[in-house]
């Protein structure tokens, strides 16, 4: 069965907004390696503001069922 995802917060699998949670699910990722990605990737880089891109995510991305 073909099943569509769509992008959307999670409310199950979330440490502060589900939004990381939301994004592992939508394209199949381990969602810890995915907020550990995001993390190692917003401290590495300074041209890459993490928590404000985790804020417009947050607002963006609507919350799932």
């Amino acid at each position: 069965m073909n099943v569509t995802r769509t992008l959307s917060r999670s409310r199950h699998d979330r440490m502060i907004a589900g939004v990381l949670g939301g994004i592992a699910r939508r394209f199949g990722w381990n969602s810890t390696l995915t907020r550990v990605l995001f993390v190692l990737v917003s401290i590495a880089s300074a041209a890459f503001p993490g928590a404000l891109v985790y804020l417009i995510l947050w607002l963006l991305i609507p919350e799932g069922d």
